[in-house]
């Protein structure tokens, strides 16, 4: 049976970049994200059959029963990743951005990382959940004080959801990935920026190893060791203006 693979954002940056990666690796995909016409062009590109959902992660409810949809209609899932995100510089505190950030990345994040785990337990087949968080996971950042705070969740999320599944008779594993600069709309920076390509054949390798936890690329794990380590004064001083 073909492996299948649902790829939540899979309209843009990381997430199409690995839709395509996996599309050739000979993956059936479902894709999913708001911009539906942009995911029949990419389907279309593919070289495997696709799958094509609209999903509005502000909406979870709806977009729980979207993942649903999509997964019945595709009928194998073995890999699902949920690369939908948004990050708004927002010094001033403006709520709007502020809620949208969580009810994407939190909320919207949670509603699909617990209905593809549901997916799985339910099929009783193997099953491998990705979840895209981020370096700025590690460091509270007062330009963009939901995004960073968002990713921590979702990273500390994940690791509660590898804990789980420790005691649990189904076989999932569940992989967090926290890129660094990615050259993305979303990209808050440059520095060691790499391309979607680049972090999508990173993703995929530790996929296939069943990696726990993985930086892209690589050297990011430096970056998010230092952040860590230092105190928070300095971090205050280093990221005053960004």
């Amino acid at each position: 049976m073909t492996d299948g693979a649902i790829v939540i954002g899979a309209s843009s940056g990381i997430g199409e970049a690995l839709t395509r990666t996996l599309a050739a690796e000979g993956y059936e995909v479902g894709l999913a994200s708001r911009r539906v016409e942009r995911l029949k062009s990419i389907g279309a590109d593919l070289p495997t059959k696709a799958y094509v959902a609209y999903m509005d992660l502000t909406e979870a409810e709806r977009a729980r029963e979207a993942f649903v949809e999509l997964a019945d209609a595709m009928g194998s899932v073995d890999l699902v990743v949920i690369s939908s995100g948004v990050g708004h510089l927002n010094r001033d505190l403006e709520w709007e951005p502020e809620c949208e950030t969580i009810d994407v990345n939190v909320r919207g994040f949670t509603a699909i990382a617990t209905a593809a785990l549901e997916h799985f337990e339910a099929s009783g087949t193997d099953g491998h959940l990705v979840g895209i968080s981020s370096v700025a996971a590690v460091f509270g950042n007062g330009g963009a004080p939901a995004y960073n705070a968002s990713k921590a969740f979702v990273s500390t999320y994940l690791e509660g959801l590898r804990h789980r599944q420790a005691g649990r008779e189904a076989n999932v594993t569940i992989t967090t990935v926290e890129p660094g600069f990615v050259d993305t709309e979303m990209a808050m920076g440059s520095f060691w920026m790499c391309s979607p390509e680049t972090a999508a054949r990173q993703i995929l390798r530790a996929v296939e190893r069943d990696r726990r936890h993985v930086y892209v690329t690589r050297r990011w794990r430096l970056v998010a060791w230092l952040l860590k380590a230092a105190p928070e004064p300095a971090l205050r001083r280093l990221f005053a203006r960004v």
